[in-house]
């Protein structure tokens, strides 16, 4: 699964290091909390581009960068379409519970492929006032229901593979246009904290993982994290009950904006910042690792 261990022999090791100094060092940019919003954008961007770059090389004829030599279709609703079409598992979905287990809802904000996308779009330097969006846990039910539906269907009638991954294609065109139309106008994910299936089961796997975010009493209510939180996780009312909204994945942001300490991980047996430190090594190095394969 080291993908340089295909051209070349011991070619892993080589990649193996280069990952390790690597991760040690985005590691070490992250545990400054000044900076660890920066370099999760930096870091999420490196792996889409990698991710897509490998994509395209498949597409081109060069299959060594294929993780299976055969194509998946790269939109994350796929990680759950896919299986349910062909009715068999996948190693896209044992990835995707290996983060679960791992480190939380980090494949919402460090690992996904497509949310690195959704990232760029919504990033601003001028936050805007917040607007929390209306009926989001509605609507998340509703296209999680609609999927699934549909890819029932396309199995019960028998439709051929090739017209069951342009149906895949056309859902990341779809999530594409709401990145680019709401997401960069909201300055918000709308895309993963609204529409991807997969942002909606992780929204309760998550809790399988020890870690948690929590605000504690020294919140003085100045929403001033609301208006950095892209996931739409720090509403008044969640604030109020001390802890995010249930679509909240972990990134960090706000504890990079709070003025007053207010918002801190939680791990058993540790404190707020070793457990902080623990989340992000544990993320960074699973980012480091995906890195390594032949992803598609």
């Amino acid at each position: 699964m080291i993908i340089a261990e295909r051209f070349f022999h011991n070619g892993g090791w080589v990649e193996i290091f280069v990952l390790s100094f690597y991760s040690g060092f985005l590691a070490y940019k992250m545990s400054n909390q000044k900076n660890t919003a920066k370099w999760r954008m930096y870091s999420w961007l490196l792996f889409s581009i990698v991710f897509y770059g490998q994509l395209t090389l498949g597409l081109l004829g060069f299959e060594k960068f294929l993780l299976t030599g055969s194509l998946h279709v790269p939109v994350p609703a796929i990680i759950l379409a896919g299986p349910i079409y062909r009715f068999e598992f996948a190693i896209m979905p044992i990835l995707f519970l290996s983060t679960i287990i791992l480190s939380g809802p980090s494949w919402c904000s460090h690992l996904c492929y497509f949310g690195g996308i959704d990232n760029v779009f919504s990033n601003s330097k001028k936050y805007p006032i917040q607007i929390p969006i209306k009926n989001k846990i509605k609507w998340k039910y509703s296209f999680l229901a609609i999927i699934i539906a549909f890819t029932i269907l396309l199995r019960i009638v028998n439709i051929p593979p090739i017209y069951a991954a342009g149906a895949g294609i056309a859902l990341g065109i779809i999530g594409l246009l709401i990145m680019a139309i709401l997401s960069s106008k909201r300055k918000k994910m709308i895309h993963c904290t609204v529409f991807c299936p997969i942002g909606t089961l992780v929204m309760y796997l998550k809790f399988i993982n020890p870690f948690r975010i929590k605000i504690n009493s020294s919140c003085t209510s100045c929403m001033l994290c609301a208006k950095h939180c892209k996931y739409d996780a720090l509403n008044k009312e969640d604030i109020e009950s001390g802890k995010p909204g249930l679509t909240c994945t972990y990134c960090g942001d706000c504890i990079t904006t709070c003025k007053f300490s207010s918002i801190e991980y939680k791990f058993p047996g540790l404190t707020a910042i070793n457990s902080r430190l623990l989340y992000i090594i544990i993320t960074v190095s699973l980012h480091a690792t995906f890195l390594g394969l032949g992803m598609i």
